[in-house]
């Protein structure tokens, strides 16, 4: 797709919207804004817009689409698969003007809001109300809730309340071209015409700008329990998973943590407050919550009776605050200590969750033959496990390439797993080249009809899920 740049006119005609300080272009911004969370990419745009207002997102757009100059849509720069670089170029959209929660409406159990509300900050502001919003990514501390959206983002306690395609009822979107659109409606049931707000949700910016977010809220559960169970073989921690399922019990969260990711994230906080024997290889956290304290204790006793055939070692359970803010302290900030540890590549696997133990065993396996370390982590409840290549001391030409040849083998077993490549980063710029692993040439077909259906001339966050 050839491009236009964005010359001296167009940047007079985006002040002309916006005004001037809201549109930047020096190294130091374009740098900023030329990358996020993902490995260390770096793209620089020409410009980056800072709107305030829907209007004046539709009219950069309609400015653009009419000049052919490629836009990306960002919001807090948090994603892991490359979403919001600007590798075409042209203009970063920044999203972060419009940050207000519009409305709670507690009659109906909806909340209203535009998309630069970090995650967090919505689910306080609702739970003051006594309402709950459940996903809750690793990066509900700075990540904007229509950055959620956009990748269909998950968390821990998406083993029991679901992902964020699940509490989405409708979505006010600018085109490509402009054109503002609702996708839906906002009722708990929709069988009117096509589900245009399912297919925004996940569509990683490609298919239109997603300015107002109505999202379903449920009750929120007013007590919960916190268990730390240690493992002998990581394999065996995977196996119990399914179990404690099978059991009947469905967890609040279920998450998975390797030894040496345990390691590194506590020197990472400098926390060594939960010593951890020798011969432990793996924990699990589960967690359940409810209404009512002695049926939480009874599923605790339940669960501690299917993990004991595992091979686990003494279990802690949390029932006070401070340790389990301390527990989910050294869960959240596995990515950053992992990042800043070694150089990092990873995989956002998923599968069936029967099938996690054996996910695990040869991504191990895979990784030996390759002569890279991987470190896995991951909400084992969903079956989503996230790997870490570490680079360490490989130099950079045969770590490139072992890499890709790792990711490429890991990948081709998920699928062979009945799994799929990315459970919840999205697919982004990183990811693309193996969707054909997972899609045949006439899904992938079906996916770039719908692009071009939105998006006729592709200026929208161009190059990114499919070509």
């Amino acid at each position: 797709m050839s491009y236009q740049p964005v010359s001296p006119l167009i940047v007079q005609s985006l002040i002309d919207i916006v005004g001037s300080s809201q549109v930047h272009s020096s190294l130091s911004k374009c740098t900023a804004y030329g990358q996020d969370k993902t490995e260390d990419l770096l793209f620089l745009p020409e410009v980056i817009v800072l709107p305030k207002t829907v209007v004046q997102i539709q009219q950069i757009m309609r400015l653009c689409s009419q000049n052919q100059i490629p836009v990306t849509p960002r919001g807090a720069g948090t994603g892991l698969a490359g979403g919001a670089l600007p590798v075409c170029g042209g203009i970063v959209l920044s999203m972060e003007c419009l940050n207000q929660i519009l409305e709670i409406d507690e009659a109906n159990l909806q909340v209203t809001t535009e998309p630069a509300v970090i995650t967090e900050v919505l689910q306080e502001k609702v739970q003051e109300k006594g309402l709950y919003y459940p996903p809750d990514p690793a990066s509900r501390g700075s990540s904007f809730i229509g950055g959620n959206v956009a990748t269909n983002s998950g968390g821990p306690r998406a083993v029991k309340y679901g992902v964020v395609k699940d509490y989405v009822l409708n979505l006010e979107v600018v085109l490509p071209n402009g054109d503002l659109i609702w996708t839906g409606a906002n009722t708990l049931k929709n069988s009117t015409g096509y589900n245009l707000t399912q297919l925004m949700v996940g569509s990683e910016g490609t298919l239109g700008i997603i300015t107002k977010i109505v999202l379903k809220l449920i009750p929120l559960p007013s007590h919960s329990l916190l268990m730390l169970v240690p493992f002998r073989s990581p394999t065996k921690a995977c196996a119990a998973v399914s179990a404690i399922f099978q059991a009947g019990i469905t967890p609040s969260c279920l998450e998975f943590m390797e030894r040496a990711a345990i390691d590194i994230a506590a020197n990472y906080l400098q926390n060594n407050t939960l010593p951890i024997k020798e011969e432990v290889q793996a924990h699990l956290i589960v967690e359940v919550d409810g209404n009512h304290l002695d049926s939480l204790y009874l599923d605790c006793e339940k669960i501690n009776s299917v993990l004991e055939q595992f091979d686990c070692g003494t279990i802690l359970l949390a029932d006070d605050q401070t340790t389990k803010n301390t527990l989910w302290q050294l869960r959240r900030n596995l990515n950053p200590a992992i990042k800043q540890y070694s150089a990092v590549k990873k995989a956002d696997t998923v599968v069936p969750r029967a099938a996690l133990a054996e996910l695990l065993k040869g991504i191990h396996q895979i990784s030996t033959q390759h002569g890279i370390r991987a470190i896995n982590y991951g909400h084992a409840g969903d079956g989503n496990l996230h790997v870490s290549l570490l680079q360490e001391q490989l130099p950079n030409p045969i770590w490139e390439q072992q890499a890709s040849s790792t990711l490429q083998a890991i990948f081709k077993l998920v699928k062979s797993l009945n799994g799929t490549i990315s459970g919840e980063h999205g697919i982004g710029w990183i990811q693309k080249k193996y969707m054909p692993l997972v899609f045949n040439p006439v899904e992938l077909q079906l996916m770039r009809a719908i692009k071009k259906t939105f998006d006729p001339t592709s200026i929208l966050n161009p190059s990114k899920i499919i070509d």
